[in-house]
């Protein structure tokens, strides 16, 4: 068993004072597991500078894991399928932000991400569905409620709500998540929710766990 924290850390959409702020209070150590649970990107200012500070921890410090958004996941999608019909979605999530902070000024070269560093690109591509670590599974938006982890798909893991939110069927494990914004972490038998509306100017939210300790900027 590893004798660092296991770190939890919610949703930042571009929120980089929040961030280096939240990284300033946690002090990240050696040993630590940090699982930074999705959506870097859109809404906030600067998705650019989330990611370099995220590319650079994952150089820094041996466990860092960055788990696939809803908004990383729609990107790759646009990426890998350059649909006109996903431009209203990409909208929605507010692409234009994430656009604006690379320089861009729309979307005429989204679905080759030619306008961004290499290892940012990287980044997009090797961010993971999800994280098993000692007790407690990581996922950014849930788990689809009886179904194995590896039955799941990436929209499972990515856009799930009411129906995990609203289970009671029993799980093995505690689920920590992101994806829906609560005002103050939300905190059950076997669920963690962590996002606390960084973007929409309440808090960047961490978990210590197992000592279910929150930071907060």
């Amino acid at each position: 068993m590893r004798s660092g924290r296991i770190i939890a850390v919610g949703d930042i959409h571009g929120c980089i004072n929040k961030l280096k702020d939240l990284l300033r209070r946690l002090s990240i150590r050696d040993t630590d597991t940090v699982i930074f649970l999705g959506d870097y990107i859109g809404r906030g200012p600067s998705s650019k500078d989330v990611i370099s500070t995220l590319v650079e921890l994952k150089k820094r410090y041996q466990r860092i894991i960055c788990l696939l958004g809803n908004h990383e996941n729609l990107l790759l999608e646009y990426v890998r399928s350059p649909d006109e019909i996903l431009i209203p979605y990409l909208r929605q999530q507010s692409i234009e932000a994430f656009l604006r902070s690379y320089g861009q000024k729309d979307l005429s070269h989204l679905h080759e991400l030619s306008f961004m560093p290499k290892e940012h690109v990287e980044f997009l591509k090797s961010l993971e569905l999800f994280h098993v670590e000692q007790d407690y599974i990581f996922v950014h938006a849930g788990i689809m409620p009886g179904l194995p982890l590896e039955k799941h798909t990436a929209m499972e893991f990515c856009e799930i709500r009411d129906v995990f939110l609203d289970s009671d069927v029993e799980i093995d494990k505690t689920v920590v998540f992101g994806h829906t914004p609560f005002e103050l972490p939300l905190v059950t038998k076997d669920k963690i929710g962590i996002d606390t509306g960084a973007v929409y100017g309440n808090l960047l939210t961490a978990v210590v766990l197992p000592e279910m300790k929150f930071f907060h900027t």
